[in-house]
Order: structure tokens, then C-alpha cells, then sequence
């Protein structure tokens, strides 16, 4: 699987941009602020709807413009070509196509191009707070399985609705107001059930997930490190996870349970304390936590083994996905920087973007194109 032609419509900082890309290693190269990783962003948007850098979608779309399209070209593992466009609409609803012919939902491309994607903000999986982690899971998730989009979409919706419950509820208890309340609260039984059900299903694919990872990233960190550490990961939910208590339907029992234990905090707090939003993985490095005891460079090879063993088990389920590295060998030291251009090098496709030339290991040699004043020409 690769890409063979990007072309953007009012996408960051361009007006229009066409770039034909192949197979192989393509650098991306121009001094910062220039446009560069607004290219590889483009093509990592395609892949998972969301971007590495921003939260939101408003961002995406060039200044005074209404909108901006993103139509990428990709070359399947099956040697068939497929066309997905993406009109992002700051304040309304995206929209798709698919070989230009309308999709319901923009979640409809899910599946179609796969990527991982190396940046420097990577260092905040090991350093940063829970929701980091999270997201690195539930991304990967749906790379694997586009379906988990609607699973997602479905819990926060579930989790947004309750959350407004218990604010109504926790008000009207302190008001007095005891038969808004009372009805509330009968109100919030239903979505404690629907949070159940819909929890249960991303922490059970979470696990899962964690399960497969785990060997391929204590490969990784093996490899990037050469030898020195063992990594390891921990799921640390938010609610009691017993051993045997795997499936959908015992996941579901364990959250509602635990949800009717914490109803006082939560009425208390006026916000939902259980489920999988409040959960994180703990990585390890031996017998201690990365976060807080990993060294500068321990924490940098720890989440270029979680990309690496993201890629490893991708490539396993059928169709190598395109690699991105974004600017990330200008924060590494040299020994990492070589490690990892070694590894990504048989890549089928890999995409680089740096300041200078220089920054781009002699291992990664290939097509370049030079980024600067909103233009990208082939070097």
C-alpha cells in the first residue's frame, strides 16, 4: 500500500499543491514554517481523520477560506487504485468520496491508506498525561478495525450525554429540587447501561490490543536501544479487571457495577469516573515506570518502539502501511537517528520531512522535494 499523488485545495498554508509520489523514501525538504509537514499531515488526516497536531479541524483550512479539500491517490495491496477526497467544513459537517462517488459518512474512508506516523510529539506517549496514551491506542484501533470509529463515536456520545445528566442531577440535589432529581437520576440508569455496553467493547479491543502488542514492543525498544532495557505494558483501568474477565458481556457487568459504586462521587462531581476515558497504559522499563524515571534518550526510544511496533503489527494484518516521519531526526541523537533509518529503510514507502538535508540519514536516500514560499518542487 502506498500513495502516489497528493493534492490539496486551501489545506494550511496552500492555495493548491499537487505532489506525484511512489514507492521508496521521499524527503520532504525546507526551512520550518514552510509548508512541509502540512503535506505528510495531509496524508496522515486521509488515513485516520484526524491530525498529529491540532485537536480540531478548524485549523486544517486556509485562512479566508471556507473550506479545504484533500484528495489523496493510493495504490492498494491489491494493485487497485482508489481516489479518496476529503472537503473539510470547519462548523459543518466533512465530507467524503470515494473514487468521486459521495459516501455517507467520512468515516467511510477509514481502511482505505494505513499509516504510522513519527513526530516529535511522540515524546508526550511516554511523558505526557493518560489521554496521550489513549489516543495511541484507540488510533491504532481503528486502523486495524474501522469499525471501532463508530464504537468510539458511539461511547463519547454516551459519555457526553451523562456527563450532562449528573451536572443537572448534582445541581437540582443541591437546589432541593428533589423530583428533578429523582427523575434524573432514573434518566441516567438508561446511560449508565448504554455507557456499560459501549465500554465494555473499546476496553475488551483495547486489551486485545495490548496483548498483540506487547511482544512486538519489547522487540522494538529492543532493536532501537540495542539490548539496553525491557519494555513492558500495563493496561491501569478504571475499573477492577480480574483474571478469566475477557469477554463483552462480563466487561459490562464489571462497569455497571462500579459505576453504581462511585454514583455519590460522581453526583458529587457532576462527571462520569468510570469507564474507559478515565483509563491509561502504564510503560514500563524493567521494574519502573518510563514516565518519571526513563532518561531523556529512554523515553525517545520508548515511543519510537510504540510507532515501530504499531507498524510491525499493521504490516501482520495484511498491507504495509505508508511510514511518516516528520521532522523527528532532528531530535534524535545520532546512534538513535542511524537505528531508526535502518529499521524504516525496507519500508515499501516512507515519507520524510526535514529542516535541512542533512537531517535525512544517507540510508534514506531517494526522490526529494524541496518545500519553500508554498511551492513543492521535485529536486
Amino acid at each position: 500500500m502506498y500513495v502516489t499523488a497528493l493534492g490539496l485545495i486551501d489545506f494550511r498554508s496552500y492555495q493548491q499543491a499537487e505532489v506525484e509520489l511512489a514507492p521508496g523514501v521521499t524527503a520532504f525538504v525546507g526551512p520550518n514554517g514552510h509548508g512541509k509537514t502540512n503535506l505528510v499531515e495531509a496524508i496522515h488526516y486521509t488515513a485516520t481523520l484526524g491530525s498529529h497536531r491540532v485537536a480540531t479541524d478548524a485549523p486544517l483550512v486556509r485562512a479566508g477560506a471556507p473550506r479545504a479539500i484533500v484528495r489523496t491517490e493510493i495504490r492498494s495491496q491489491y494493485d487497485r487504485d482508489v481516489v479518496v477526497e476529503l472537503e473539510i467544513n470547519p462548523g459543518r459537517a466533512n465530507r467524503a468520496r470515494i473514487n468521486r462517488s459521495p459516501v455517507p459518512r467520512p468515516r467511510e474512508v477509514l481502511g482505505l491508506l494505513r499509516t504510522v506516523l513519527f513526530a516529535p510529539e511522540d515524546l508526550a506517549l511516554v511523558k505526557g498525561d493518560p489521554s496521550e496514551r489513549r489516543r495511541f491506542l484507540d488510533e491504532l484501533l481503528t486502523l486495524r478495525a474501522p469499525r471501532m470509529a463508530g464504537v468510539r463515536a458511539d461511547y463519547d456520545r454516551v459519555l457526553k450525554q451523562r456527563n450532562s445528566l449528573l451536572r443537572s442531577a448534582s445541581q437540582a440535589r443541591r437546589q432541593n429540587r428533589t423530583s428533578s432529581a429523582e427523575g434524573q437520576l432514573r434518566t441516567l440508569e438508561v446511560w449508565d447501561s448504554n455507557l456499560a455496553r459501549t465500554g465494555a467493547e473499546l476496553l475488551a479491543t483495547r486489551l486485545e490490543l495490548l496483548e498483540s502488542l506487547r511482544p512486538l514492543i519489547a522487540d522494538a525498544y529492543d532493536a532501537v536501544a540495542r539490548g539496553k532495557g525491557d519494555a513492558r505494558l500495563e493496561y491501569k483501568s478504571s475499573v477492577p479487571l480480574e483474571p478469566g474477565v475477557t469477554s463483552r458481556e462480563q466487561l459490562a457487568e464489571v462497569i455497571l457495577a462500579t459505576v453504581h459504586e462511585k454514583r455519590q462521587d460522581e453526583l458529587d462531581r457532576g462527571v462520569s469516573l468510570v469507564g474507559p476515558h478515565r483509563d491509561d497504559v502504564v510503560l514500563g522499563l524493567g521494574d519502573l515506570p518510563a514516565k518519571g524515571y526513563a532518561s531523556h534518550g529512554e523515553s525517545w526510544s520508548y515511543a519510537l518502539a510504540l510507532r515501530l511496533a504499531s507498524y510491525e503489527l499493521l504490516k501482520a494484518d495484511g498491507g504495509e502501511p505508508v511510514l511518516i516521519l516528520d521532522d523527528v531526526f532532528a531530535e534524535l541523537d545520532t546512534s538513535r537517528r542511524d537505528r531508526l533509518a535502518e529499521l524504516v529503510a525496507p519500508a515499501e514507502q516512507v515519507l520524510v520531512t526535514a529542516a535541512v538535508g542533512a537531517d535525512v540519514p544517507a540510508e534514506l536516500s531517494g526522490v526529494r522535494f524541496e518545500v519553500g514560499d508554498g511551492t513543492v518542487r521535485r529536486a
